[in-house]
């Protein structure tokens, strides 16, 4: 007897294979690629054998047609079509990951509304918890045999998200609530799978750590600290693993649906587990699943047209050639993002990043589908009264993103993380100048501060616009916190991109030279 656990984690919105960056795109990634992988699986499944689907997660947010999505919400309610495809693959349990609280609860509940399978959040509780969390775990019986499914989200919501979208929502640790769930679920299943929408805080190889333990991900402690886990499914982190860890096959399949995790587990005829194993099942050459695509076609059709409206024109280069010169020199695409910011809370210092290395800037055309390519998640705005001496801790955080080559080039790092790239946490400012020092040693690399032409002495104080993932000290910026905000906006940035350069029609672009380097 097999318990095959297939799983699907961090799509965050890439349903189909395209990455939107022209109508044409093809890119070999995408939730119809995946849905082909499961439903073959299914079909070919032997009867002895037990097949449980998981959605782990970040589903919801993160490309350009999550965001048309919600736009469109009241109108189109093409959200529906989330569950339309996770019902069409059976999905046996649903969990939330952080992302999918960037839209706020009445979104998520809207959106799920209509799922033919619960969303389990043991260690998520309050008062709105239960609009959103069907139960904590859930026991699955086919063929026989019974499967404990506990579902678990990172603890670390509350640390990134604004605080009116898990308004009276608590998210507790995932070690504990496990500790709490596990034993209670081994005496009723065969089989205990845990469903964690988190990561690793720890090498699976050394055991070593390999980021600060500060509760975002507490895999490693879970297979490690609470026996009676049978299976471990994980994302967050958007890594490719798939392995036994204190022989417990464990997976983690990435991002945008590259790969379909899959654990089976043999048991015997007294259903005692005799082996177990982990591997990752790659989409990329695998074709969609035509009969879910035919489905979709309305949904795919109108956000291509949406993407193309065209919104602005632009004077000069604003492309962006090299990501690492753009945020060691700061781009015109940055300045640009960074005046948007302090031009809609009256300011004059602002920080933003450069997401990932496949932002492109702008064309001389600008269109949605440009902004979405380019800044692609629904941050809104917060302004925090700082002092001179927090600003530099920041930008010594920034300037840690930094490493000094033998020859002199100079290449970035994770800034602490040495398992995710984190370049989202790497922040360009304007409003200041300021150098870094490559020379000197992390934490001594700020050299000069100036505002308004004067050395910003550590006691000033001073008023900077960041996004709220920033403002709550998300990124290991500890400096931030909401204590210290002074005005919060609602306007998402893509939004308000669109309307500054709606209002203006035409932008120039020019290359910032307030960051210096020392080399």
């Amino acid at each position: 007897m097999k318990v095959r656990i297939l799983s699907t984690s961090d799509v965050h919105g890439y349903i189909f294979p395209t990455n939107f960056s022209s109508r044409i795109d093809s890119h070999p990634f995408g939730y119809l690629k995946a849905a082909q992988v499961i439903k073959k699986i299914k079909e070919e499944t032997a009867n002895d054998e037990v097949v449980i689907y998981i959605e782990n997660g970040d589903f919801l947010e993160g490309s350009p047609i999550s965001e048309y999505t919600y736009q469109t919400r009241k109108t189109k309610k093409y959200n529906q079509k989330y569950c339309q495809m996770t019902n069409f693959l059976g999905a046996d349990a649903g969990v939330l990951g952080n992302h999918e609280f960037d839209y706020g609860l009445v979104y998520i509940k809207e959106t799920l509304k209509n799922r033919k399978y619960p969303v389990l959040g043991a260690n998520i509780s309050g008062k709105m918890a239960q609009s959103i969390i069907d139960q904590p775990y859930r026991i699955i019986e086919k063929a026989g045999i019974k499967v404990a499914v506990l579902g678990l989200t990172t603890q670390y919501v509350p640390h990134w998200e604004k605080a009116g979208n898990i308004e009276e929502v608590t998210f507790s640790s995932a070690l504990e609530t496990a500790k709490k769930y596990v034993p209670i679920l081994k005496k009723q299943a065969d089989v205990v799978v845990v469903a964690y929408h988190g990561g690793f805080e720890k090498s699976l190889d050394t055991g070593k750590l390999t980021e600060r333990l500060t509760g975002e991900n507490e895999g490693y402690a879970l297979l490690s600290e609470v026996p009676g886990i049978d299976a471990l499914v994980t994302g967050h982190q958007h890594r490719k693993i798939a392995q036994l860890v204190n022989g417990i096959p464990t997976t983690q399949p990435g991002y945008r649906a590259e790969n379909v995790g899959q654990i089976v587990i043999e048991l015997d005829n007294d259903k005692k587990i005799i082996s177990a194993s982990a591997e990752l099942i790659n989409t990329t050459e695998k074709p969609v699943n035509q009969e879910l695509e035919s489905l979709l076609t309305d949904w795919r059709h109108d956000v291509e047209d949406w993407l193309d409206m065209p919104v602005a024109t632009v004077e000069g280069d604003m492309q962006i050639y090299d990501h690492v010169d753009a945020r060691l020199y700061g781009h015109a695409y940055l300045d640009l993002i960074n005046r948007i910011q302090m031009d809609a809370t009256r300011t004059d210092i602002a920080g933003s990043a450069l997401f990932n290395d496949e932002v492109s800037g702008y064309d001389t055309q600008i269109t949605i589908r440009d902004i979405l390519n380019s800044y692609v998640y629904p941050n809104t705005l917060v302004v925090e009264r700082i002092s001179g001496a927090d600003l530099k801790a920041a930008l010594e955080r920034c300037a840690s993103f930094f490493e000094l080559q033998a020859d002199g080039s100079v290449s970035m790092t994770n800034g602490h993380n040495v398992v995710k790239s984190q370049l989202y946490n790497y922040d360009y400012y304007s409003g200041i100048d300021y150098t870094f020092d490559l020379t000197k040693p992390l934490g001594q690399r700020v050299v000069r501060i100036l505002y308004h032409n004067q050395v910003l002495e550590d006691t000033d104080r001073i008023d900077v616009a960041i996004s709220q993932y920033r403002a709550v000290g998300g990124g290991e910026y500890p400096m931030f916190n909401m204590d210290k905000s002074i005005r919060v906006y609602e306007d998402d940035m893509p939004k308000l991109i669109a309307k500054y350069l709606r209002d203006r029609k035409v932008i120039k672009a020019e290359q910032p030279n307030n960051l210096k380097i020392i080399k």
